[in-house]
């Protein structure tokens, strides 16, 4: 039986923010994902993997809003019913959105980005050595004070059952449409809250990095 690594969660000393790259908008309109577009469930199972190594190409609006919607988009109108889970629809899973030109929310039901700090804070979402270089780290967090019906048990559980399955949505969709990702449990949470600009109510407990993977050596 080989021993599992267990890895130094201790922060880095010296993690600060980049400037941001390109233009930065306050608010960044989605298109919405074209249902029929990408291979089947059953294909997507077949290729869904881990990848840690990534072009830089940035993403465009029209991958964006699709994995977005697949993530935890609405797609229920009539309900506000999600593409994800979450107990009594309480959605408290928050997506933030880490790109070169900023750092945005995900607002699902108007399926747009709202500009939370102008910094390039892709490399507080992690410790390896690719999120700061990859396009896109998602940072998914929990907002406990929607939550407070619950016992403190119950919340943990539920919203990292939520958080799960969200992140799973964007690995089948990644999958479906060849695009590289990682969910990573290895994050700066100090940093990355500040960075996020998140309350003492907000808690950072997952990331994902996205991009197209990078090409083959010869």
């Amino acid at each position: 039986m080989t021993e599992m690594l267990l890895l130094n969660y201790e922060a880095l000393p010296d993690a600060k923010p980049a400037p941001v790259h390109g233009k930065t908008l306050d608010v960044i309109h989605l298109p919405m994902p074209d249902l029929h577009a990408g291979g089947t469930l059953m294909t997507a199972f077949s290729h869904r993997a881990s990848s840690r190594t990534f072009a830089a190409e940035p993403l465009s609006n029209t991958v964006l809003g699709a994995l977005l919607w697949a993530a935890d988009g609405v797609n229920r109108p009539e309900s506000g019913g999600r593409t994800a889970p979450s107990a009594h629809a309480f959605n408290e899973i928050d997506i933030y959105v880490a790109l070169a030109s900023g750092v945005y929310r995900y607002e699902a039901q108007a399926h747009r980005l709202v500009l939370r700090h102008a910094i390039d804070a892709r490399n507080l979402t992690g410790y390896q050595d690719f999120v700061g270089t990859a396009p896109l780290d998602l940072v998914y967090v929990v907002d406990t004070a929607r939550l407070t019906t619950m016992s403190p048990q119950q919340r943990d559980i539920f919203s990292a059952v939520a958080t799960g399955a969200i992140a799973q949505n964007v690995a089948l969709y990644c999958a479906s449409t060849g695009l590289a990702n990682v969910i990573r449990g290895w994050i700066n949470h100090r940093p990355l809250s500040d960075a996020l600009s998140l309350t003492k109510a907000e808690l950072p407990i997952l990331a994902q990095t996205v991009g197209m993977p990078a090409p083959q050596k010869m």
